[in-house]
This record gives C-alpha cells, sequence and structure tokens, in this order.
C-alpha cells in the first residue's frame, strides 16, 4: 500500500476522554472546535494561516464574543479534522488509502487552497492520488470503497469517477504486462499448479489469467460495483466471457446460500436489487458471456425476490439461445402461488418454445445461405435440438413425479420438442412410466391417450423387452412393442434396415384393429389379430431357416441370425397364450384355429396362462 508522510514535528494531540482533544503546549489555546461531538482546544494561528473557512468563521465568532466554532456535517468526522489540524500545525500525518479521500474532502470544507498557501494540503493530496494511489491497483479499489461514506463530497470532488477510470483501465491491461499484485483464490487444475510451483518470475507473469481482476472488485458495494462493470465494458476490449465470469463470481459473493436468507425481510430489498442489477450488466450479446446453468440459478433467485417483468424475460430470452446446454437440476424451478405443481412447467414450456423457434430460423437461415448438408452433416447440425430432446426426457422423468402434474401439461410439454430432437423414445417411455406410476386413477382413455406420445417403433430393445413386462401399460400398447419386436427380428434376419412391406401393412392394419371400440371389436377381430401374428411367426420362420441354409458353415453369423428371433418370439409366444385364452373367453369358434404356429411345451402354456397379462380382458 502507498502512503505520504506530511509534516515533522512531533505529534502533539493529546485526548481527555472520548469527547476531548487538545494540542499539549507551553502557549494556551484560544479556540473551540466542533466536530461531531468532540471538542478540539487549539490555537488560532496555525489553523488560520491554512484554511480560508476557519477564517470567516474565527472572524463570525469574534464578532458573537464566542470562542466556540461549530463545523457542522464536516465530512470524515473528528479524524478527518484532526489530520488536517496536525497539517497546521505541522506535525508528522501519514496519508493511505483508508484516510486520503477523507482528508481531501476535510480540506475542501475547510477551503485549504492555494490562494492561502503555497503547498496547502489540497495540493499535496491530489499529488499523492495522481502519482500514487490511482497507479495502484489495490490502493483505487479501497480507495473507492472509501467514497461512499463521503458522498456527496467524493463525488463533486470527483474522486470516485478518478477511482472507476483507473480500475476499468486496468482491466484492459495486457495480462502478459501485467506487474502488480491480485487476488485469484479460485482453484487451479492439478496440472496448473503443478508447472506453476517451477516457474520464474516471467513465466509467473505471463500466466496471469484474462479474468484476474473479478475477485478483487467483488468487495465493492452493487451501486460502485455497477459503475465499475459499465465502466470495462465501455472500454470495448474485454471478452463477453470474462464478464460472465465477473457476474458470476460477484453474484456467488454476496447471495445467500439459504432460500430463507434470500427471502427474508431484512434482505429482500437487497437481494432483489443485486439481481436486477446482474441481469442489467449481462453481456451484449445474448449468445455468449454466462453459462445457462448460471443464468437458470439466476432466475431462480429473480423469481424468489420478485424481480422485475421485464428482467425476468431477459434472462428467459437469453436461456432459450442456449438451452441445449443446462442440466434437468436446473430446469426445475420451483413454481410460485397459485401454481398448484412442484415446478414451474409453463416458464420451463415456454423457454423450450422459444429455443426451437430459434432452431428452426437458425435452420432455414442455412438452408436459403447454402446448399442442402449431407447426412453427417445434418446429424451435427441438429446437435442441440438432440441434446435438448434428452434434457426433456430427464425433465419429464422428474415432474411425472409430482401427483398435482395434469395430464394435457405433460402431453404439451412432450409435444413442445420436436420429433427430430427425440430419435429413440427410451427416455420417453421412462417419464410415461413414471406417471403411470403416480397417477393411478388415470382412465382408460387418458391412459390410451398418454401412451400415444409414444412411438414403439423408436424404443431399444431393453425398453421393449421392459414395456412388454409392464402392467402399468395399455394391451394394445404391449401388442404394438411385441408386433413390433418380431417384425424388426425378421427384417434383421433378412437384411439390416429392412421392413418388408406386408409386415408394416399388418401392423398397421393391427393398429387400426386396435382403435375400434371393445364392443365392436368381437370374435372377428381376435380372429384378425391372430391371423397376422401366425403370419408373421411364419415369415420369422422362413428368415430363420433361410439365415441357417445360408449361414450354416458360419458360428457366428448362424447366431447372430438366431440371436434376434428367439428372444422377440418367446416375448411373442406369451401374447399368444393371451390371444388364445382372450379368443377363447369370447366365441368357441376360434378354439379350433388358435394354435400356435411355433410348438409349445404343454407347462410353458400353463405357466403363461396364468401370468398377469392373461388375466386382463379390457383393452385400452
Amino acid at each position: 500500500m502507498k502512503f505520504m508522510k506530511l509534516g515533522s514535528k512531533p505529534d502533539a494531540f493529546q485526548a481527555d476522554g472520548n469527547s476531548v482533544r487538545y494540542v499539549s503546549s507551553e502557549l494556551a489555546t484560544d479556540v473551540i472546535i466542533i466536530v461531531g461531538g468532540v471538542k478540539f482546544y487549539l490555537h488560532k494561528f496555525p489553523l488560520l494561516s491554512k484554511s480560508n473557512r476557519l477564517q470567516k468563521l474565527v472572524v463570525k465568532a469574534s464578532e458573537e464574543n464566542s470562542d466556540e466554532i461549530r463545523l457542522v456535517d464536516f465530512p470524515g468526522g473528528p479524524k478527518a479534522f484532526e489530520i488536517c489540524a496536525k497539517f497546521c500545525y505541522g506535525m508528522t500525518v501519514t496519508l493511505n488509502a483508508y484516510n486520503v479521500v477523507a482528508a481531501r474532502c476535510a480540506a475542501e470544507y475547510l477551503e485549504m487552497t492555494e490562494d492561502v498557501d503555497r503547498g496547502n494540503l489540497i495540493f499535496k493530496i491530489e499529488v499523492f492520488l495522481n502519482s500514487s494511489v490511482f497507479r495502484s491497483w489495490k490502493d483505487s479499489i479501497i480507495v473507492l470503497q472509501t467514497t461512499k461514506s463521503l458522498l456527496p463530497w467524493s463525488e463533486d470532488l470527483k474522486v470516485i469517477g478518478r477511482c472507476i477510470d483507473s480500475i476499468a483501465s486496468k482491466t484492459s491491461v495486457d495480462p502478459a504486462n501485467i506487474s502488480w499484485s491480485y487476488t485469484y483464490n479460485r482453484k487451479l487444475a492439478v496440472p496448473d499448479k503443478i508447472i506453476e510451483d517451477g516457474m520464474k518470475l516471467q513465466e509467473r507473469i505471463e500466466s496471469v489469467p484474462k479474468d484476474w481482476w473479478v475477485e478483487d472488485i467483488c468487495e465493492l458495494e452493487i451501486d460502485l460495483y455497477k459503475r465499475v462493470m459499465i465502466a470495462v465494458k465501455s472500454k470495448g476490449r474485454m471478452d463477453a466471457n470474462v464478464i460472465g465470469e465477473a457476474l458470476k463470481t460477484y453474484a456467488v459473493r454476496w447471495l445467500p446460500d439459504s432460500l430463507d436468507a434470500l427471502v427474508s425481510d431484512d434482505h429482500t430489498r437487497r437481494n432483489k436489487s443485486l439481481v436486477e442489477t446482474i441481469i442489467c450488466l449481462l453481456p451484449s450479446d445474448k449468445g455468449v458471456g454466462c453459462s445457462c446453468s448460471f443464468l437458470l440459478k439466476l432466475l431462480k433467485v429473480a423469481i424468489l425476490v420478485g424481480a422485475d417483468d421485464s428482467q425476468r424475460e431477459e434472462l428467459v430470452k437469453r436461456i432459450s439461445l442456449k438451452l441445449d446446454e443446462a442440466s434437468v437440476n436446473d430446469l426445475l424451478i420451483r413454481a410460485r402461488s397459485p401454481q398448484t405443481t412442484v415446478y414451474d412447467v409453463e416458464l420451463v414450456q415456454s423457454i423450450v418454445n422459444r429455443f426451437v423457434l430459434h432452431e428452426k430460423r437458425c435452420q432455414d437461415l442455412d438452408i436459403s445461405e447454402k446448399n442442402e448438408k449431407g447426412t453427417s452433416d445434418f446429424i451435427l447440425g441438429h446437435g442441440p435440438l438432440l441434446k435438448v430432446g434428452k434434457l426433456m426426457d430427464g425433465y419429464l422423468a422428474e415432474i411425472a413425479h409430482d401427483p398435482n402434474l395434469t395430464l394435457s401439461s405433460f402431453n404439451d410439454i412432450v409435444r413442445s420438442t420436436p420429433e427430430s430432437a427425440r430419435p429413440i423414445h427410451d427416455g420417453l417411455y421412462k417419464a410415461i412410466d413414471i406417471y403411470l406410476k403416480a397417477h393411478q386413477n388415470l382412465t382408460k382413455a387418458e391412459r390410451k391417450k398418454l401412451c400415444g406420445l409414444m412411438d414403439v417403433k423408436k424404443l431399444t430393445m431393453d425398453a421393449s423387452m421392459h414395456a412388454a413386462q409392464n402392467d402399468r401399460l395399455p394391451l394394445r400398447v404391449v401388442v404394438q412393442v411385441l408386433f413390433f419386436e418380431q417384425v424388426r427380428a425378421a427384417a434383421g434376419a433378412q437384411a439390416p434396415n429392412s421392413i418388408p412391406r406386408d409386415t408394416s401393412q399388418a401392423m398397421t392394419n393391427m393398429d387400426e384393429e386396435w382403435e375400434k371400440p371393445a364392443i365392436v371389436r368381437g370374435p372377428e377381430s381376435c380372429k384378425s389379430l391372430r391371423r397376422q401374428m401366425n403370419q408373421m411367426k411364419i415369415k420369422d420362420e422362413e428368415f430363420r431357416k433361410n439365415g441357417k441354409l445360408t449361414k450354416k458353415g458360419s458360428k457366428n453369423s448362424r447366431s447372430g441370425v438366431q440371436l434376434l428371433p428367439s428372444r422377440s418370439r418367446r416375448m411373442f409366444d406369451k401374447l399368444w397364450a393371451v390371444g388364445k385364452k382372450h379368443g377363447e373367453n369370447r366365441s368357441s369358434e376360434t378354439s379350433g384355429s388358435s394354435q400356435s404356429p411355433t410348438s409349445v411345451a404343454p407347462g410353458e402354456t400353463k405357466s403363461s396362462g396364468s401370468s398377469s397379462r392373461q388375466r386382463r380382458h379390457s383393452i385400452s
């Protein structure tokens, strides 16, 4: 820290209690100056030789036959006046970053200018400020912190403005040219620590990070911090990511960790002002600067402290531009009254809708400017959309536990994400299953509508196996899962990525059959279903036999051909037993034609007949 000594005489000021200060001297004091409840017993001559204002006040007191002078609203209080008085007596005074502003304001109040005496206090303090304090990084920050208690004097004397300009200028210096000390307590990576321990001085200087300054200015109060950050941004040389890091560090420093402290009556106003200020200071380029996680946390705090709607809207816009960077926990924003759900689903849906609209505009722009891209470019270009699709599946799985979440809200969240964002429906199936478990009072129509959000053709083998044994799913959905697995297995035996047309048509016919009401579907519908299933089983056997003939000499190929159909066939046999039992209950006409094309051991038939699936007669 820089300092300056003034005067050479020993300090002769003494105290008599807390409210009396006097100069130890052979000469009797002839004036009493009262500052902030403290009486100073002093001599007129040294004071009047330096202060123009005291000259006027002494004349006025003499006219009133009084030896007391009261200095009202004296900047800096008794301590600042004592510095000025000692300077008048020529006693040793030490100025530093902590007391220089108070001394400067006090000298201005007392009019200790060059007109009264050359080399007066104002002149000497200004030299110290310009030659030392404003050239020092940490001293400038300390001085700026002391200015708030000295308003409006510190503002009128442009001390605040000069401090801010000094700080902002230093933040813009090339990190390689920084030679002063600064605070940097953020943890380094382990390799960085190892390298740092063996550094030479020059190497250490060159390794100064771009955001070296952000922790030091975190000590400023919000009003001064805002002015400093505006000055830093106005320089136009600071990277937006560094600005974002500075705002994040300040928020972590000042926002309380606990929810109670955040919304307490004592701190709500301060926290609201802090959040709104940080939002105002966000980088102008909305796509860079702050991470999506930080913006979402800021949005949560803004909602809790009751920030202005315009501020929250600004955050929502920024979040929607980089939603693909968020995590599920980031999106779990607590709902506020009068909402009945645990989390604010409507807000998240609004963010997703904005993100999708932005992505669509970007894609349209790319198409208009460039030729149509290839497959690899297409996948790469949809990367953010795929990430958001996966993110929303995880979000749906979390909010599905909420008993107050309506089916329409769940449906709206699912449909807010386009189909291209979900190439695989495993995550959506998991969310639907959780919703069914938490909402067991759903009607058949509601369960059917819910499961209609999912495309069974986009389930992986593991998800299909789970769905085939899931008692919570409507039987129609289980049939679709098993049927498509049989189709996929048969197609895999014939040729990769190819599904026969007649099997696809059969599946479509089956879907149409299941769409009919239960009253309309009678024995004939069961006959039709079994005929379609029988046809698929026969085709599966043909593919399996062809596979054996063509790959007879290859052990690996043979096992690869048989593995998938056999697994699907076992699931299909269970459904066949269900269909058979169901058909027997419906009509005796189907008893002679309901046998499975593949041989089933009597024990297996009996076992499958006693399963929970066989006891289900309603089709939803």
